[in-house]
């Protein structure tokens, strides 16, 4: 269960950080680029992305 929470969690940190330089208009090329309601929602999904990864983490420690 904690490799769920790893696998998760490293996927929306990726996702979001990738949502974010798209609204941020860093990263070109799609329909998010520019849009400022990315670059809100990405940094809230890489912050979830963030939690899961690290309690992925630290139960896997213990």
């Amino acid at each position: 269960m904690r490799w769920v929470f790893v696998i998760v969690g490293a996927l929306l940190t990726l996702s979001g950080a990738v949502w974010t330089l798209q609204g941020l208009n860093v990263l070109g090329g799609s329909a998010m680029s520019g849009a400022t309601m990315w670059a809100i929602i990405g940094p809230i999904v890489a912050v979830i992305g963030l939690i899961l990864l690290f309690s992925g983490v630290r139960r896997f420690r213990s």
